[in-house]
């Protein structure tokens, strides 16, 4: 397992899947290990996929100071990963919320990004935030069967803020995938033993964001952005997608069928094959 040490002496970890042109990978979560991501759909086959384990997360150490979780603490990260694997220009995947570093990375290094995917983005760097409305807006595309309307009424508790308890959150996972089958039921289970809790609810809090310093910083990117939203996932909606793909000067967007918010889960072979698509265009 290789390491590296970053800019305030944190030793990292990435794993290594895959061979050919190397793919930098940013986990979601937030701060979860990046095993859940996998081979994202196959897309090893085509590449070398750099996925980096967070600070105190899967592999990587516990920083010393904690409040470096914060995701603008982490932007060196990457950047210091980046310098290790001696890439002038590296092309970027990001999940999640991991879009957020990626949002704030391109807007600190423009010049070293040769073409980035951001896969199912949260965007509250540049203060686009998902609204409950949006979404039950896509947990709603699956009512009228099961488990799909347990799991809308459950995550309608949720994110109505009425009482609920850990049970609805089982009971809601459904929504999270396209196909509720045995692969996303392990993905689902895995995640409360790859999550750090107590670094994703530093991740986002206060000061981590300056939505118009990031929105202006974001025009000097010259590479190429591609948003890849999933038709049934509600964090974000397509449009809210399409939305954070006009921020960049060459960004666009698409959404994969009939997927949720794993897409690479739902249909591997559509997934593998739109992205390496993106990046060949580059080559």
């Amino acid at each position: 397992m290789p390491t590296f040490i970053t800019y305030d002496g944190t030793e990292l970890a990435y794993h290594l899947q895959g061979d050919g042109e190397p793919l930098v990978c940013i986990p979601g979560g937030a701060m979860r290990a990046s095993t859940y991501l996998g081979d994202l759909g196959g897309l090893a086959d085509g590449r070398l996929l750099i996925l980096l384990d967070l600070r105190g997360t899967g592999d990587s150490a516990v920083p010393a100071d904690e409040s470096t979780y914060r995701v603008d603490h982490q932007v060196g990260d990457v950047e210091a990963l980046r310098a290790h694997l001696g890439l002038e220009r590296m092309d970027l995947l990001a999940h999640s919320a991991g879009g957020n570093l990626a949002q704030l990375y391109a807007a600190a290094h423009p010049e070293r990004l040769r073409r980035t995917v951001l896969v199912t983005p949260t965007a509250w760097a540049v203060d686009l935030p998902v609204v409950a409305e949006d979404r039950l807006e896509g947990a709603r595309l699956r009512a009228g069967g099961e488990p799909y309307d347990t799991a809308i009424a459950a995550y309608e508790r949720i994110l109505g803020d009425t009482a609920h308890g850990e049970e609805d959150w089982e009971l809601a996972a459904p929504v999270f995938y396209g196909n509720w089958d045995a692969t996303a039921r392990a993905h689902w289970a895995a995640n409360a033993r790859q999550q750090n809790e107590k670094a994703a609810e530093v991740y986002a809090g206060p000061g981590a964001f300056d939505p118009p310093a990031t929105r202006e910083a974001l025009r000097r990117v010259a590479g190429e952005v591609l948003v890849l939203a999933a038709e049934l996932d509600g964090n974000p909606r397509p449009a809210l997608a399409a939305r954070l793909a006009t921020l960049f000067p060459r960004g666009s967007v698409d959404v994969q069928p009939r997927a949720g918010h794993f897409p690479w889960l739902d249909d591997a072979a559509w997934f593998a094959a739109r992205v390496e698509r993106f990046l060949a265009a580059g080559a």
